[in-house]
């Protein structure tokens, strides 16, 4: 894998401009916060963003995929303040489950997602190399 970061351009923060790869592609659906059985333990941002990034850990898993793996990353938010607000434990919780690896990424603040008490959906594409 490999960062793109184009000369004079400042580093982005938790993310990256750009990466490119081969080998395998892993799609992974949009995750929301709940757990393997439907359910919801909290409304709390930043438990249901930590409990997304978990189901895409474990559904990579299933293709013989790492957290280091991911390429891309789109994250959807029912409330852009609500995201910011937690950015600091987010950033916890990222750093936990999916570790210092930081692929290319999007935010967008959404009208609602399908699942009412969903606050954040997030969906990933990963590259596993070829060996």
């Amino acid at each position: 894998m490999e960062i793109l970061q184009p000369e004079g351009w400042a580093k982005p923060r938790g993310y990256s401009n750009g990466v490119a790869a081969s080998g395998r592609t892993v799609y992974v659906s949009g995750m929301i916060g709940w757990d393997s059985q439907g359910q919801f333990h909290t409304d709390d941002f930043a438990g249901q963003a930590r409990q997304a990034l978990q189901n895409i850990v474990d559904v990579l898993a299933e293709a013989g995929a790492q957290p280091n793996h991911i390429v891309r990353m789109t994250w959807y938010v029912v409330d852009k303040r609500e995201y910011l607000a937690a950015a600091k434990e987010v950033g916890a919780a990222y750093r936990d489950i999916i570790g210092r690896h930081y692929p290319a990424m999007t935010a967008v603040q959404v009208s609602a997602l399908i699942e009412d008490r969903a606050r954040v959906e997030i969906e990933a594409t990963a590259i596993v190399p070829a060996s």
